[in-house]
């Protein structure tokens, strides 16, 4: 009787001791915040934080407030959004890592390369140089967003869609000494992104580089701690700066695109419905920008001019030098960053360099 009882508990104890050890210890399992993960089976309401950079009332803003009226439609008002303007929330590179950790459920910004340097592709300076190319290497179907999500989803970041802006230039509280010749050394110290590329490129054309967070730009220029910025256009100096800055040069250093990042935790708790409806409405915004984007560049050049900032204008040869230059000397310095093979295989399929 003894023995019969000592086999009945040893038996239950491995029954209980496999049950512990199931699903858990399979070593491969998908992460925890693979975008692939099933939707969840019951709908539910959720209100979401969606942070961005731009002031109130800015095109930006004003653009995502009706990205996210079109969810809440599409979606019959089980999403709606608290909407937090002009960096409320933090610096956009903090913002992502909020998401990440599921604090924050979604930011419509740039991706800094603070969780993967590999994020720094898109903004690769010179990538390319015109409306053309950019529609094609940007487009959100293509490889390099696809790149982008992927490097997103090993992040539990979920990309759902992008909103592209314009091309990239510098603005300066003092006036340059000769800004169409790189050989000639500016003397002047800007704010570069936290990004080795934007270093770099600063520094090939001239002037004195500081990387800086945005949060941190309006006050390092107004207290004169730098004397101006790369890494905005036309569109952001004038949102955010155009009370400090004197000049804008727009050197179309780089195509400014935003990512529409969803944290893979709020990912999850949607129904496949709802994650139909947000992922159509990113879309729609994306082709919405395309149409407008390269518009509106010329026409915050002209808001500049009307603001009492001097547009410094460049011939296309003198452009083609500055994209010659960054090429030759900050490319072999940072592609290793993007992913060395892809990258050339990005400017070898949209033939960016002829």
């Amino acid at each position: 009787m003894m023995k019969k009882t000592i086999s009945m508990v040893l038996a239950m104890i491995l029954m209980l001791s496999l049950a512990a050890c199931g699903p858990k210890g399979n070593v491969d399992a998908p992460d925890k915040g693979a975008s692939e993960a099933p939707a969840a089976e019951k709908e539910q309401s959720m209100t979401l934080k969606l942070a961005h950079i731009r002031p109130q009332g800015s095109v930006a803003d004003e653009d995502i407030r009706a990205f996210a009226a079109d969810v809440e439609k599409r979606t019959n008002g089980t999403i709606k959004f608290e909407i937090y303007p002009a960096s409320q929330l933090g610096d956009y590179t903090t913002v992502l890592e909020r998401i990440s950790i599921g604090d924050v459920d979604m930011q419509i910004a740039p991706i800094g390369t603070n969780l993967d340097k590999a994020f720094g592709i898109s903004y690769c300076p010179y990538l390319v140089q015109n409306w053309e190319e950019a529609k094609k290497v940007y487009n959100s179907d293509g490889d390099l967003v696809s790149n982008m999500a992927a490097i997103c989803e090993k992040n539990d970041i979920k990309l759902i869609g992008t909103y592209p802006l314009y091309f990239g230039g510098i603005a300066l509280t003092k006036k340059p000494k000769d800004p169409a010749n790189v050989d000639v050394r500016e003397e002047t110290k800007i704010r570069v992104p936290n990004m080795k590329a934007f270093d770099l490129t600063a520094q090939e054309l001239g002037y004195i580089s500081t990387p800086l967070p945005a949060a941190d730009t309006f006050t390092s220029m107004q207290t004169g701690m730098v004397d101006g910025a790369i890494g905005y256009g036309a569109e952001g100096y004038y949102s955010n700066y155009r009370d400090l800055i004197k000049y804008y040069l727009p050197i179309n250093d780089h195509f400014e695109l935003w990512y529409a990042c969803l944290s893979s935790a709020t990912w999850e708790k949607m129904s496949a419905s709802q994650r139909e409806a947000i992922t159509a409405a990113a879309k729609a915004m994306e082709e919405k920008r395309f149409g407008e984007a390269e518009k509106q560049e010329k026409e915050y050049e002209e808001k500049l001019t009307a603001a009492g900032i001097e547009v410094i204008q460049f011939t296309d040869e003198q452009l083609a030098q500055f994209a010659k230059i960054v090429r030759e000397k900050v490319w072999p310095q940072t592609k290793a960053d993007f992913n060395e093979e892809f990258f050339n295989s990005i400017v070898e399929k949209y033939n960016l360099v002829k």
